[in-house]
């Protein structure tokens, strides 16, 4: 998107000489991540005491074993009933096989 501001001149020669950026765009375009950057880590920092970590031996090994469980490969259960064919009726293709080729005479 293409946006004119106004830059402090002082403020921008600093971040240039600070940083190795090549244009100011790219001063800016840095500035503007670490501005997101430092919200989602202020939101990471919110929820702090509400999370649970179970670091014990025990923990680790049923998330591995869970995890072991998950990659293996295992036969997809059909998402359909399979019905036996109803007597009587006769198949399209077995009808077509009984018919004479087009052009010969019985």
């Amino acid at each position: 998107m293409r946006t004119n501001i106004v830059i402090d001149d002082k403020l921008m020669a600093d971040v240039m000489a600070s940083g190795d950026f090549k244009t100011k765009k790219e001063a800016v375009e840095e500035g503007l991540r670490l501005l997101k950057r430092k919200k989602a880590y202020a939101a990471l920092l919110a929820a702090r005491g509400t999370l649970f970590w179970d670091d014990s031996d025990e923990a680790w090994a049923k998330a591995r074993e869970e995890r072991q469980l998950a990659e293996t490969l295992q036969e997809p259960v059909a998402a359909y009933e399979v019905k036996p064919a109803v007597k009587g009726r006769k198949s399209r293709v077995a009808a077509a096989a009984r018919l004479p080729a087009k052009g010969k005479s019985a």
